[in-house]
């Protein structure tokens, strides 16, 4: 191709010169033409779920039809440089570490947390997450434009069982009468981390951040 740009050269000349034939100049791979419909794809959903890695995107891709072999998907996605970028973690103070006593089964420990957004109306949404912290899991999602202490008591009796703890944030909803009246008349041992601390609540933050990029 430098010697036809470069030097004017027919395709002929400039194949001649370097010892090859015009067919093998003009040869594709059957590799990369079968890559095509895939590499678009992966491009596709990576650039709408930027938060996803290989596991999941192939894990998608199979569901869809799209492909079958783990190492075909992990080679274009090698090849065109999509790894998620590693998010740096901020330098924390050396504050004491609060030692909470670990989860041993389920329904012992739930955290709970809100997730806000904007819809097209330009209005609020607000999701209520809740997790269990043993088994990882969503206990459940109440979403609204407007959820108060009272509302999240109610949701949380309408689940059938609760938990022996449940952690959350200092939120406002967190520290209503309506919800603590609830908290003291279900014998619930209330978990409050430290303000400006949401590492204290490790899993619920992890659980919002794949909600975030799921129902993006």
């Amino acid at each position: 191709m430098c010697l036809r740009n470069e030097h004017h050269r027919s395709v002929s000349r400039a194949c001649n010169t370097v010892g090859i034939s015009r067919s093998g100049f003009r040869f594709i791979p059957k590799r990369a033409q079968a890559d095509a419909e895939l590499r678009s794809k992966v491009k596709e959903m990576t650039s709408r779920f930027r938060r996803w890695g290989l596991p999941r995107l192939h894990d998608r891709l199979r569901k869809e039809g799209h492909v079958i072999n783990k190492k075909r998907t992990a080679r274009i996605y090698r090849e065109e440089g999509l790894q998620v970028r590693k998010r740096r973690r901020k330098r924390l103070s050396r504050m004491p570490k609060v030692v909470r006593p670990k989860e041993s089964r389920p329904n012992e420990v739930w955290s709970i947390d809100f997730v806000h957004d904007w819809i097209m109306t330009k209005r609020k949404l607000k999701c209520l997450t809740i997790v269990d912290d043993f088994t990882k899991e969503s206990v459940g999602i109440l979403s609204g434009h407007s959820i108060s202490g009272d509302a999240v008591s109610r949701f949380l009796s309408s689940l059938g069982v609760v938990p022996q703890r449940l952690r959350s944030d200092n939120g406002p909803e967190f520290q209503s009468n309506a919800f603590r009246a609830w908290i003291e008349s279900t014998d619930i041992e209330h978990e409050l981390i430290t303000p400006g601390k949401p590492n204290e609540n490790a899993f619920i933050e992890s659980f919002n951040s794949r909600f975030r990029d799921e129902f993006q």
